[in-house]
């Protein structure tokens, strides 16, 4: 009924996690597979096809994006959400904007919506503004983020950047008021040639009026918290939904590690606060450029801690040291972190991890590429946006956590265990 094409790994996880949550059987997939039958088999109601196309070159990101959609009309998808993140972060040259237009030319469609509101991990939308707490976007730490620092809070101005077509607002006033009448003004909109509608939303009422008001719209774009409302709209339609619940994931026993890739303030703050309770190993990016084999130094220093308990593999760093660090490393260096990482997750996985949590979408999507991860079944939720997963292609078994950089409290690290089965 839904399919759904995510810009990034751990967001492909926050959407799924959102549609399990409110009784959608999902079934996540790395990105496109060569067929469907699979996922035909399994009964599945929702799709999420996990691409890693945040950061990528915008004709290449359209490829990608475009080939999903081809695949998820191919098995029978009837309406499809494109999902980012609610921080509506991209790079300068903008992969938002260009997807949401190639995803609306190939649907024939004239008019969507934008709504990056989050509510539950404190995203709000208000007059077009887009606020992390109380503060808006520009204001936050996304300013100094290393690879899509965000510079704006107004999302119309933000599309507009990003898009030849016109963009407009529904305002909180109107959202207030119920679907009908942001139904209203969506026709309104279109009627005067805006192609893109931002809709203001501070509450998960607002996201159930919003997604109600979107009921006959073919493709959706948001982040994971307009789920709420669209899956009330599928629930409204029972004959078409199975009466199970998603399968159940197998519990996974084995080591336990965390892999910190990214530099967000929330993931700093995550890494400070287990640095002494677990053992800690820093990934240098002037080592991994200098050639030394940090792979190997990694996981010889893993190996006997592994038995005692989790240990902490980070190329974390406080903003202002990446933005200092970045006139002395060669372009490619992020890159290179995140595959370094990714060869230290498989080299832990061999040594017998079976219980590993990884800390931000880029490196995310490095180390299930690396594992040949081709799927996930979604288990329970750590705290909103971020469940545990099980991974579907790898030979062991194997419980995987992607969270998002910004994402979960101070001691997710040290909590996110408790949440396994």
């Amino acid at each position: 009924m839904l399919g759904c094409i995510a810009d990034d790994f751990t967001g492909g996880t926050d959407l799924a996690s959102a549609l399990v949550a409110r009784g959608i059987r999902t079934v996540q997939v790395i990105g496109v597979p060569d067929t469907g039958e699979e996922v035909v088999r399994s009964g599945a109601e929702a799709v999420v096809v996990a691409l890693k196309t945040r950061t990528a070159p915008v004709a290449d990101v359209v490829e990608q994006s475009l080939t999903a959609l081809r695949w998820l009309r191919e098995i029978g998808c009837e309406r499809y959400y494109f999902k980012y993140c609610s921080t509506f972060d991209s790079t300068p040259a903008g992969n938002i904007g260009p997807v949401a237009e190639a995803l609306m030319d190939a649907l024939d469609m004239d008019f969507t919506v934008l709504c990056p509101a989050l509510p539950a991990n404190s995203r709000t939308v208000r007059d077009g503004r887009l606020f992390v707490g109380d503060v808006p976007l520009d204001e936050s730490s996304m300013r100094q983020h290393p690879l899509t620092p965000m510079d704006d809070a107004n999302v119309v101005r933000l599309m507009r950047r990003q898009t030849h077509s016109r963009v407009g607002l529904v305002g909180h006033g109107t959202v207030g008021q119920g679907p009908e009448r942001i139904r209203a003004e969506f026709d309104a909109l279109r009627r005067a040639g805006i192609r893109f509608a931002v809709v203001d939303a501070t509450d998960d009422k607002d996201l159930l009026a919003i997604g109600r008001a979107c009921a006959d719209l073919p493709l959706v774009t948001a982040s994971a918290g307009l789920a709420m409302g669209l899956a009330e709209t599928l629930r409204a339609q029972p004959h078409r939904l199975t009466d199970g619940g998603p399968h159940a994931p197998v519990p996974s026993g084995g080591a336990r590690a965390v892999i910190a890739g990214s530099c967000s303030a929330a993931t700093n703050a995550q890494v400070e606060a287990v640095r002494a309770v677990y053992p800690t190993f820093p990934v240098d990016p002037f080592a991994i450029v200098r050639g030394e084999d940090v792979v190997t130094a990694a996981l010889r220093w893993a190996r006997p801690l592994l038995a005692h308990g989790p240990v902490l593999v980070h190329a974390t760093q406080p903003a202002r040291n990446v933005t200092a660090a970045k006139s002395w490393l060669p372009g490619d260096t992020a890159s290179r972190v995140e595959d370094t990482l990714a060869s230290i997750a498989c080299g832990l996985v061999d040594m017998g991890v079976g219980r590993l949590i990884v800390a931000g979408g880029e490196t995310s999507g490095a180390v299930v590429g690396a594992l040949g991860v081709t799927g996930l079944v979604i288990g329970p939720e750590i705290s909103p946006g971020v469940p545990w997963t099980w991974a579907i292609g790898t030979p062991r078994p194997l419980a995987l956590a992607l969270k998002s950089g910004n994402f979960g409290s101070r001691d997710f690290f040290l909590d996110a265990w408790e949440r396994l089965p």
